[in-house]
């Protein structure tokens, strides 16, 4: 009677079960015998390579030593100073593209300062530019921009009955959320484009904007539709969160909830 030979996914198998997981010959070594000592090589020795004729001899590289950028509190410092002393618009800028205190702006291809009508009587505060707000020199005329277009048209309005601003004026790196560092910084500046400004309704843009400029701790699902306070120093605004356009772009069923603040902020524009 022949035996029947195991199959050899059992006979792996059963040496996985019993710890032998790899083959290093098909005879044991015997491990009994003397170790054979093995010669080291014998090193090569390596040919100079000939340097060219009159060549000097090379120069040790300085160290690359990239600016510091200036510290927190004294950007804060230098931010608000320079945003006191500007009393239009225009300066404001010229003080914005000079500044030298945030991080942002090195990587950044140009300064977003704003887009819109100076005098309309209401103005949106966004988060920071992005990829094609970067190239362009606006805020708002990427796919997010295109949103907004039509979210100001189904309430009566257009680029010369709104204006357009960000918290951040450069682009951060891969169209991330600036930091809290980096909105601090340039707080003053934004600050100071409201006041110049001087709507009669302030509409923040997304969590970062609220937070910044209305103090707002929740987040903006909860705070969303609110109307609240900002006050410019000389006088108090109206301001009202809602969503940013670019989360409506992920998030299409939240535009029923911007639809109703774009409404409240209609209402609040043809009642003052």
């Amino acid at each position: 009677m022949n035996e029947q030979q195991p199959h050899p996914i059992d006979v792996l198998r059963f040496y996985a079960e019993n710890g032998v997981d790899i083959a290093l010959d098909e005879t044991a070594p015997n491990r009994l015998q003397e170790p054979v000592s093995v010669a080291a090589p014998t090193s090569v020795p390596t040919r100079e390579l000939p340097k060219p004729f009159g060549a000097p001899p090379p120069a040790a590289r300085p160290p690359i030593r990239a600016a510091a950028p200036a510290a927190p509190e004294a950007a804060i410092r230098q931010a608000d100073e320079l945003a006191r002393n500007a009393k239009t618009l225009d300066e404001l800028r010229a003080a914005i593209e000079g500044f030298e205190g945030c991080a942002l702006k090195s990587t950044a291809m140009r300064t977003v300062f704003a887009d819109g009508n100076p005098q309309a009587r209401v103005m949106f505060v966004g988060e920071a530019p992005g990829y094609e707000e970067d190239k362009s020199g606006l805020p708002f005329v990427g796919r997010s921009g295109q949103l907004l277009d039509r979210m100001l048209a189904s309430i009566g309005l257009d680029e010369n009955s709104a204006y357009i601003a960000n918290i951040v004026p450069w682009r951060p790196p891969g169209n991330r959320t600036p930091t809290p560092q980096e909105s601090a910084i340039c707080l003053p500046f934004v600050r100071k484009q409201i006041e110049l400004v001087n709507p009669d309704v302030l509409v923040c843009l997304g969590g970062p904007s609220a937070t910044t400029l209305l103090g707002m701790k929740d987040g903006i699902t909860k705070t969303r539709g609110r109307w609240l306070s900002f006050n410019t120093g000389t006088r108090e605004i109206r301001a009202m969160p809602t969503f940013h356009p670019a989360f409506l772009l992920r998030s299409p069923l939240q535009k029923r909830l911007a639809w109703r603040d774009f409404l409240a902020v209609k209402k609040a524009l043809a009642g003052s």
